[in-house]
């Protein structure tokens, strides 16, 4: 049984490694933000569609479920450009302590759409994470834009983090993700449509096109089925503490490819470590925190 679970964890550190490597790739493809996020889920759909296939498994849903997944495929989609957009204005460092609010964002969020108090814990952490994007903000003014791309992508990437989490209590994750990578290209394709951008831009160099197959069957197909596979069998505290680890294996994959480009100001690395670690200790400290007001109301209710 240990062994299970040890093979479990280093399966997930593989995942969100591959995830991690996705920064990497958004600067090695050359092609605009909107056409590298129109081939990836292109790409990504088709995989999980040759998946189904060899399974065998059903793509059947409701009416009602097929809306619900085409249209969060179109924030899916949104959240990705403004991903990429942020690697190529900015740097792969800065992009992906921006993407870490996501757990700012779902602290405010996550209790505004199920109706509940926001914890006290997640106001300190909100708060303590503004401070350290608020450095990066201060010493890294040149990336602005690639900063406001990030934030508003980790933004994003909250909200369908949290309407996934409703719609997989009624359906399969693997039926969902499918069905939100036809959408965002569904929804990237009639938006290219009306902008005029089927031409000369979307050619691939041969490089790109590498990159691309790479992205989309291994750092979006593979992984995400890696991920559920190995989600069902972990404890949901084990994953979320592994998968903010995704930021840091992202910056130390870029320094290893770009070296000296993405090098940054002290201002940034104060930043990135104020965001980073209370990213990283958040689970700690949510855990402490439920367990300790848990203790509150046993006490109460025996006295």
């Amino acid at each position: 049984m240990l062994k299970i679970r040890n093979k479990n964890i280093w399966v997930l550190h593989l995942t969100v490694l591959i995830w991690g490597f996705t920064g990497i790739l958004g600067v090695l493809i050359q092609v605009s933000s909107i056409y590298l996020v129109w081939y990836r889920v292109l790409i990504a759909s088709l995989s999980l569609l040759v998946y189904f296939l060899i399974r065998r498994k059903s793509l059947f849903v409701t009416r009602k479920q097929l809306l619900q997944y085409v249209l969060t495929g179109a924030i899916v989609g949104a959240h990705w450009i403004l991903f990429f957009e942020s690697i190529k204005t900015s740097t792969v460092s800065i992009t992906l302590v921006c993407l870490s609010s996501v757990t700012l964002f779902t602290a405010v969020l996550e209790p505004i759409f199920k109706r509940q108090k926001i914890s006290p814990v997640d106001i300190l952490v909100g708060l303590v994470i503004i401070i350290g994007i608020y450095l990066i903000f201060t010493f890294e003014a040149n990336y602005i834009q690639g900063i406001i791309y990030g934030i508003i992508a980790a933004f994003l990437a909250s909200c369908f983090s949290i309407i996934n989490s409703k719609l997989v209590s009624k359906g399969s994750a693997t039926t969902i993700s499918f069905y939100e990578m036809t959408g965002a290209f569904f929804w990237i394709s009639i938006y290219m449509a009306i902008t005029n951008m089927y031409d000369s831009r979307m050619n691939l160099a041969p490089s790109d096109l590498k990159y691309l197959l790479l992205l989309g069957t291994v750092c979006t197909a593979t992984a995400y089925v890696l991920a559920v596979v190995v989600m069902k069998e972990l404890s949901a505290f084990t994953v979320a503490l592994t998968t903010n680890l995704e930021p840091v294996y992202g910056i130390i994959l870029a320094w290893i490819f770009f070296g000296t480009q993405e090098k940054m100001s002290i201002g940034f690395y104060a930043g990135a470590v104020i965001v980073l670690g209370t990213v990283f200790s958040y689970p700690y400290v949510k855990k402490w925190y439920q367990t300790r007001k848990y203790s509150r109301k046993i006490e109460e209710l025996k006295s």
